[in-house]
């Protein structure tokens, strides 16, 4: 009997720590994020590594996500000196994500430079606006996401339908920039040879050799850009960088540190 009622008292001793433990996780966890802290931040160093935020566009506009990679900075960091931010749009198929699938992110950041890939307005965890609806726009656009990301002469990297974003700010103020790299960009055929040769900025045109058709398009626009080259992906289409990202990384990587 007396070891009944032991084996009975022993029982109802965990089940009543088990409670207080259940009751007290999630005070917790509560203050845990009060604090700004994740479980695994002193251990991998989470926010050096990856760090995620939402900024605003203008006042009554919607927020525009992105994702942002600093080599050992905070966020909004700066690049090491001499080295540019580098901005990444992306296309109609895909999102900031996509860069962060894709190890770019964090292989550029290892490099020394501050890497931020944004969801442009309508895709991936940023909401529509109507405010991007002319080109005119878009560029105000994208100058407000720099001074937002306190990103001076940074490096934009425009993918297909970024396009519409990237050429009206590349030959409206293209001396913001300290490089441009297309790959196979819409809307290029929407500006003259000679509105080209009007802008400075070091660029470098990347499309895949299987994309015969945007690829090939883009380029016989953007050569007239004074200051290009070109870089063509073996065995690539039209989203060359997903189908060699080796050779992409290698190709922009190679064009980021010969810019001054």
């Amino acid at each position: 009997m007396s070891l009944a009622r032991s084996h009975l008292g022993l029982l109802l001793l965990g089940a009543l720590l088990t409670l207080v433990l259940y009751l007290l996780l999630p005070a917790a966890q509560h203050q845990q994020r009060l604090a700004g802290t994740r479980p695994e931040e002193g251990k991998r160093g989470w926010r050096a590594a990856n760090t995620t935020a939402r900024t605003g566009m203008a006042r009554g506009e919607p927020p525009v996500f992105y994702r942002e990679v600093s080599a050992g900075s905070p966020a909004r960091g700066t690049a090491r000196p001499g080295r540019p931010d580098v901005l990444f749009l992306h296309g109609q198929a895909f999102t900031s994500k996509t860069w962060e699938a894709l190890g770019t992110l964090v292989l550029i950041a290892g490099e020394g430079y501050r890497a931020v890939a944004i969801d442009l307005p309508g895709y991936g965890d940023s909401p529509p606006a109507e405010m991007v609806a002319t080109a005119q726009t878009r560029v105000a656009f994208l100058d407000h996401i720099l001074q937002e990301l306190h990103m001076q002469r940074p490096v934009i990297v425009s993918p297909s339908m970024s396009g519409r974003f990237a050429l009206p700010f590349l030959l409206a103020q293209g001396d913001q920039l300290s490089g441009f790299v297309p790959i196979a960009p819409v809307g290029t055929k929407d500006y003259t040879a000679e509105q080209y040769r009007q802008v400075q900025t070091p660029t470098l045109i990347l499309y895949g050799d299987h994309d015969t058709s945007l690829g090939a398009q883009a380029l016989e626009s953007l050569r007239h850009l004074p200051r290009h080259r070109v870089a063509v992906l073996p065995g690539a289409g039209h989203a060359c960088y997903m189908d060699k990202p080796e050779y992409f990384h290698r190709a922009l990587l190679g064009f980021l540190r010969q810019l001054k």
